[in-house]
């Protein structure tokens, strides 16, 4: 893979687990981190983040090859991946840690991202809260917060906020799911 075949995407949307593994179905995703980003206090931790006191939002950083999935398609999985009318709040999480965020990394992306919530905004009741900020830090989730749905798939949280969204993606987003 070439450096032109290669781009970085920040987003948050709730659980960082509940975009993790979606977006690791998809074509073209070559990594999905799990991490925090948005505050304003160096080398988080998971606990502290869950505090709300850190500015931090629980995001994903996806690694992926704009030759194979775009931007664009990468911000529509996200947005029918959760509410992006809710401020502070998905599902059971509540808290600034769980807003809804795009963390653009250049001008293009802003714009790109600008464009497709213009885009969307018909389809919601309500007005889209989700926040457009520039990137500044991305900070790497604890080791056992990584593939954490391929890691405990059993679990009561995987089964019933996480396979629902992999669901969708595998459904509504067939033609971008990589095949097995």
């Amino acid at each position: 893979m070439s450096d032109d075949d290669h781009a970085t995407a920040t987003l948050a949307g709730g659980c960082f687990w509940c975009l993790e593994a979606p977006f690791e179905e998809l074509a073209g995703v070559h990594a999905v981190t799990s991490g925090y980003c948005g505050g304003d206090v160096a080398d988080p931790s998971y606990e502290a983040v869950c505090s709300g006191e850190t500015g931090h939002a629980e995001a994903v950083q996806i690694e992926y090859a704009p030759s194979i999935i775009g931007y664009d398609d990468l911000l529509e999985v996200f947005f029918a991946l959760h509410d992006p009318t809710t401020k502070d709040r998905q599902g059971p999480d509540v808290g600034s840690q769980y807003r809804s965020a795009i963390f653009y990394h250049d001008a293009e992306q802003r714009a790109t991202a600008e464009a497709v919530m213009e885009r969307l905004s018909d389809a919601y009741d309500d007005p889209i809260v989700t926040e457009l900020e520039p990137l500044e830090t991305f900070y790497s989730a604890e080791a056992h917060h990584q593939n954490y749905y391929e890691n405990n798939p059993e679990r009561a949280y995987c089964q019933v906020q996480i396979r629902p969204k992999l669901q969708k993606v595998r459904e509504q987003f067939a033609d971008r799911v990589a095949g097995e």
